[in-house]
């Protein structure tokens, strides 16, 4: 009996051996599946991230491309500007400068640019004069908020924000005092402004206020007479004291017959009542019939990436025209 003992005793030894063996087998099948399923996606990964790397560089590529379109854009407006001054001394909405060009088509994208003149409107910064305020300036911008149907308050903030004093302007006006009383804290600029933008930093000039005033005004260097071939019939009639809404779409109607070749023209078509008066605001001074200041815009797009850009121009007798900001995005 003892021999059939033995030979049991291995048989159940066996047995006990080869559960284990087996799952050394499943570990190991289990763990290669594991690196194989590991390093699969090890270089999906790495695929998609060339992929993604590979398309920025792409867009990158593609915006540095609209960038110098839109410079190449920002270029023709000045080449335009510079040859209408060698055409024509008057400026008006018939001229090249002026007309509203299709898209131009580019490899791999295309460009639309236009222009436009900016002494048609009212150069707030009129109103400063030496640090101070132009009394006259400031009774013609109080003339068109309300031809806009907007508070004449906005007149006072706006001549605080651009004087030097601190004293508010009698009837509404803000100061540092106000400015310093505000959530975040700040002063009056006191000096002229660099662009319209700057409107959203003034008390009473609200989205609503600026969008309404957008197409009517401007901000240009110093004093800029207005160009009575461009301005609006709002615009014409808070500049000429007198002029009123009905003489100025007279005004208009004239000029869309035949511009204004210099300003003895256009101050013949005037009322007899103002043209017999002496009034500053009528002198060629204050009145003219071509522009110095424009803005032209560019938009781009080139592939994937899109681009815009807009610049003020200043243009003068001899030269290129100057660029005094440039705004891209």
């Amino acid at each position: 009996m003892k021999p059939h003992i033995r030979q049991h005793t291995n048989i159940k030894a066996l047995c006990k051996k080869l559960p284990a063996k087996n799952t050394q087998k499943g570990v190991a099948i289990i763990m290669a599946m594991a690196v194989v399923t590991m390093a699969a996606l090890a270089a999906t990964t790495i695929i998609v991230l060339q992929s993604t790397w590979a398309r920025r560089v792409q867009l990158a590529n593609e915006h540095t491309q609209a960038q110098l379109l839109i410079q190449t854009g920002l270029d023709w407006g000045r080449a335009v500007l510079s040859d209408d001054l060698r055409v024509s001394a008057a400026d008006h909405a018939g001229e090249p400068w002026a007309m509203v060009l299709p898209a131009v088509r580019v490899d791999n994208g295309s460009l639309l640019g236009h222009i436009e003149d900016q002494q048609g409107r009212f150069n707030l910064n009129n109103l400063l004069q030496d640090g101070s305020i132009n009394a006259s300036q400031l009774d013609a911008y109080t003339r068109l908020l309300n031809l806009l149907n907007l508070s004449p308050v906005l007149a006072l903030t706006l001549a605080d924000w651009l004087d030097t004093d601190q004293q508010e302007q009698p009837g509404g006006g803000a100061e540092d005092a106000y400015y310093l009383a505000l959530p975040a804290p700040s002063l009056a600029a006191n000096r002229a402004m660099q662009d319209i933008a700057e409107l959203a930093d003034i008390a009473g000039y609200d989205a609503a206020v600026r969008a309404r005033l957008q197409p009517f005004v401007t901000a240009l260097p110093g004093f800029a007479a207005l160009n009575v071939n461009m301005a609006s019939t709002e615009v014409l009639a808070a500049v000429i004291p007198g002029l009123g809404l009905d003489g100025a779409r007279a005004i208009v109607v004239r000029r869309q017959q035949a511009w204004f070749r210099n300003y003895a023209d256009f101050h013949s078509q005037l009322p007899a009542s103002l043209r017999n008066t002496a009034g500053v605001s009528l002198s060629e001074d204050y009145l003219t019939v071509s522009s110095q200041f424009f803005i032209a815009s560019a938009q781009v797009k080139y592939g994937g990436a899109q681009a815009r850009g807009s610049a003020l121009l200043a243009r003068s007798s001899s030269g290129w025209p100057r660029v005094l900001w440039r705004k891209s995005q």
